[in-house]
């Protein structure tokens, strides 16, 4: 058995938000018992809508948000209990990360040569002709011409941009890559070309990758397994194959709603707004919103099922959906009267 490269561990990310006057507070509940392991050399996708805690959980995975309660192991190594430079060399070298907008995540008064180098010039990584070595490989691994090295951020294009936001994340050759939907800022036309090099940079570097993203079709191309997160839960973990069959009803809903290149959309209907993080409901989140809901759901919230006996396919829902049932099923199903 390895060691994770990274494992969650009951971890919960509450915030204080301000609400009515100065001195009342709200908690938002921002990520609640999440369990997660990252193995070398997978791709775990996650999803779910805006606000249901994807990015709170990709700053817990790098080590930028500091959980509320629970643990976060990095190769078996406590990062909440160690010192904090011994944190920083741990997340620094060994977890890279990809941001959404790559306009907002590079330094516009830098060089691209700066820009990439900046990882090795603060972890002290090689001498100065090495690490503008490092450079020069980085970005042709990426896919840029060496001549782009002495440029701005603002005279490249959006997908160039996020080609050197990659390269920074490889610059000390992390085994692990948390990529924050990294294609939502860009045009249609290179989202394919950054989704294929990222594909393609994770076989030939050997790396784990977290992608997250809202488009579950994306998400299941890329991924080894999928994790479906609402209001701050995840609620159903997958391997990316049996996607199509998933057993929680807000899974078969999310897909549903993804338009396919041939497959006409279908989605199935889901009454009522998404919930407030500040004042979740009781029992299980999805219940104000799912057609199979009940007392039951709202009294407790489900314990997970499945697991090893099922392919790694782990859910929370007291009514789950069977497999053989098909969106169409579940529309009709779904649908007022």
């Amino acid at each position: 058995m390895t060691t994770p490269l990274v494992e969650l561990t009951h971890v919960h990310v509450v915030h204080k938000a301000r609400s009515g006057g100065l001195l009342t507070r709200d908690h938002v509940h921002a990520l609640t018992a999440a369990d997660l392991t990252v193995e070398p050399g997978e791709t775990v996708g996650v999803v779910g809508e805006s606000g249901c805690g994807k990015s709170t959980l990709a700053k817990v995975l790098v080590g930028v948000q500091k959980p509320t309660t629970g643990t976060v192991t990095h190769r078996g190594a406590d990062l909440w209990t160690m010192p904090p430079a011994a944190r920083r060399t741990a997340l620094g070298t060994g977890i890279g990360m990809i941001y959404q907008d790559p306009s907002t995540a590079l330094n516009r008064r830098l060089t691209v040569r700066q820009i990439v180098r900046d990882p090795m010039d603060v972890h002290h990584r090689g001498t100065r002709p090495e690490r503008d070595d490092r450079v020069r490989e980085l970005l042709g691994l990426v896919g840029l011409p060496k001549s782009l090295a002495d440029v701005l951020p603002g005279q490249l294009s959006g997908g160039q941009r996020q080609r050197v936001a990659i390269a920074r994340a490889l610059a000390l050759e992390p085994d692990l890559v948390v990529a924050d939907e990294p294609t939502s800022a860009l045009d249609v036309s290179v989202r394919a070309q950054i989704l294929n090099l990222l594909l393609d940079l994770k076989e030939r570097l050997g790396l784990a990758l977290v992608f997250v993203s809202h488009d579950i079709r994306t998400v299941r191309r890329m991924s080894d397994r999928v994790i479906t997160m609402y209001l701050g839960r995840i609620v159903e973990e997958a391997p990316a194959a049996v996607l199509d069959r998933a057993r929680h009803p807000y899974t078969r809903a999310l897909f549903s709603a993804t338009p396919g290149l041939l497959d006409p959309i279908d989605p199935i209907p889901l009454a009522g707004p998404v919930p407030s993080a500040t004042r979740p409901p009781s029992g299980c989140p999805f219940r104000t919103r799912c057609w199979r809901a009940d007392d039951v759901c709202a009294a407790a919230m489900p314990d997970p099922e499945g697991g090893a006996a099922t392919g790694g396919h782990v859910f929370r829902c007291h009514h789950p959906v069977r497999e053989d049932r098909t969106t169409h099923d579940l529309v009709r199903e779904a649908s007022p009267g």
